[in-house]
């Protein structure tokens, strides 16, 4: 199992490439990047790694909206991405 990766919407222990898994994991590395720059302002490369995973994260949550509400309303519901 992925460091970043909570089991929330694991379908198998080894399903790393669905969409679902994917952005569950860029959601637990934005945290542990959000927290680093909580302690370090300056740092500039986690900044732009931070931006670049929010890109990727938002670009598969538009592609599982368009193709299964139900699912992209679901992983809203368990990742608390949206209030």
């Amino acid at each position: 199992m992925h460091y970043f990766m909570s089991k929330k919407l694991v379908k198998s222990p080894y399903d790393t490439g669905s969409s679902e898994v994917q952005i569950n994991i860029f959601t637990g590395r934005i945290q542990h990047i959000t927290e680093h720059l909580k302690r370090h302002k300056k740092d500039l490369n986690s900044q732009k790694s931070l931006l670049t995973l929010v890109g990727k994260r938002r670009k598969l949550l538009k592609y599982i909206k368009n193709s299964n509400i139900e699912i992209y309303r679901n992983i809203i519901i368990k990742l608390e991405i949206r209030k």
